[in-house]
């Protein structure tokens, strides 16, 4: 297994160099493509093991079972996106597209890095390694098209916003050392495992700082209210491939980030202080998020929100606390990663077919898109927690846990939030799918290749609403345990 976890790390390293110095474009593709299938394989090959113990190598790298979850998410969605990307391509120059790829295979690398990190400092330098790279595809059209002046202002307030939430995460990180050292020694290295362990014995007030700050910090890249900002425009000038990689696994790996924190918060302070946090910060996103996919203009800002209102219910639904919200929590993570990832590339289906990234410019999607139209569809219905699709049955678990929990005033408002976000995310859509298209257009889609990835997401979809794995329910509730050891 240790050979997997290493591998997991070198392949889409590798892949991103080497797609880096080709020479042309011809090979990168396959390279990306085989890369992405092969380490949603190694990762899938992980959960049998990890379902029932820890993994360690070299001291530097960790997996558990809720590390194993988010591995699961960005694992899926670079097979996916690598695929999708195969036919997003065609229309771009050989320059663009071998940059491209080189620049998706090493975000893939990263955030496939940060979970498998065994100390809050190697974290905080795996997520920083994701902004620097993400930002960058964020202004390819920029820096490599004449037309791309709204990408680079994305990129700028990307780079401006997350740089400074991930100086205080930094500061969180010192903090942690700091209380880490007063009981481990000073020769103490930020390892999580010991830290979570030694929490009962930690100072209590730079325990509580460490965690405020992180929650501010990498709240930041999880797209939390008041620090979201970047988020809505950073998805919208994106390629589609990485806003679909942005808001299906960077937001996923950076809410990680923070429940390594809570961890050991409720390790040394118990669970109140934390949960109360995250309780704020969960209901302030997702208000924010439920007003604001009304009067959205621009498709992929309407699904940038929905993306804040979906990082508020997993906020939300650990701090209810209760096993069946945690385990919800986590299956929320693995079907918004599909969900989110099929919305996005719906997306780009039709803003290839209509040349338009305006919802008033996309009309008739279901006559113009044979296959992308009715996927797309579902993707918006399992969005908005429709039965049978995964985040209907992980977003019931986070309201059932909240309920037996007793935090009947939390739950009441998360079901109304989550219904308002509803009604706008689906009347936008419906105007897109329904309303007649003012111009003929064929009815076929850009390319078959854009499509294989969104049914893949479809049957994930049903797969986790209707009967997940054996294996993976295990998982999921081994992970619901090491959460709550720590309660």
């Amino acid at each position: 297994m240790n050979a997997v976890v290493l591998a997991i790390l070198i392949l889409p390293l590798g892949a991103g160099l080497v797609c880096a110095v080709l020479p042309t474009r011809a090979l990168a593709p396959a390279v990306t493509v085989v890369s992405g299938l092969a380490c949603f394989g190694l990762v899938l090959a992980l959960i049998p093991a990890v379902a029932h113990r820890n993994l360690n190598y070299l001291s530097y790298l960790r997996v558990d079972a809720l590390s194993a979850i988010f591995l699961l998410a960005t694992g899926f969605l670079y097979a996916a996106v690598a695929v999708y990307a195969v036919g997003y391509l065609k229309r771009h120059k050989d320059l663009y597209a071998r940059r491209f790829h080189a620049g998706l295979n090493l975000f893939a690398w990263a955030m496939l890095a940060a979970p498998l990190m065994s100390s809050l400092a190697l974290l905080w330098i795996a997520v920083e390694v994701t902004t620097i790279i993400s930002a960058l595809l964020v202004a390819i059209e920029a820096l490599l098209t004449d037309d791309g002046d709204g990408a680079a202002e994305a990129a700028w307030k990307y780079v401006l916003i997350a740089s400074a939430g991930l100086g205080l995460a930094l500061l969180a990180t010192v903090f942690a050392y700091y209380a880490g050292s007063q009981v481990l020694g000073e020769h103490y290295n930020l390892a999580i495992q010991p830290l979570i362990q030694a929490g009962a014995h930690l100072p209590h007030t730079p325990v509580r700082l460490a965690f405020l700050l992180a929650l501010l910090g990498y709240g930041t890249k999880v797209g939390l209210f008041p620090v979201h900002t970047w988020l809505p425009d950073a998805h919208s000038e994106a390629p589609t491939p990485v806003s679909a990689l942005l808001s299906g696994s960077l937001l996923a790996v950076s809410f990680y980030a923070i429940l390594r924190f809570y961890q050991v918060a409720a390790a040394t302070l118990g669970s109140g202080f934390p949960r109360d946090a995250l309780l704020a910060f969960g209901v302030a996103s997702l208000l924010l998020a439920a007003l604001y996919v009304f009067g959205q203009r621009d498709i992929k800002r309407l699904l940038a929100y929905s993306s804040v209102e979906h990082m508020g219910i997993l906020t939300i639904g650990v701090s209810f606390g209760a096993p069946v919200a945690l385990a919800g929590v986590l299956l929320h993570v693995l079907a918004h990663a599909a969900a989110k990832g099929n919305a996005f590339m719906g997306a780009g289906v039709f803003t290839v077919k209509f040349g338009s990234k305006e919802i008033s410019a996309l009309r008739g999607g279901l006559d113009v898109l044979p296959w992308s139209g009715p996927l797309f569809l579902l993707a918006v219905f399992a969005l908005s927690a429709m039965p049978p699709s995964g985040i209907f049955r992980s977003e019931f678990q986070i309201v059932y846990g909240g309920l037996g929990s007793g935090n009947y005033a939390a739950a009441a408002v998360l079901v109304v939030l989550i219904t308002v976000a509803f009604f706008g995310l689906t009347a936008s859509a419906t105007r897109m799918l329904f309303t007649p298209a003012p111009r003929v257009l064929n009815r076929s889609e850009p390319s078959i290749w854009m499509v294989v990835p969104v049914v893949a997401g479809v049957v994930v979809l049903f797969i986790l609403g209707l009967h997940p794995p054996a294996e993976l329910t295990g998982l999921i509730y081994r992970a619901v345990a090491e959460l709550g050891a720590a309660r």
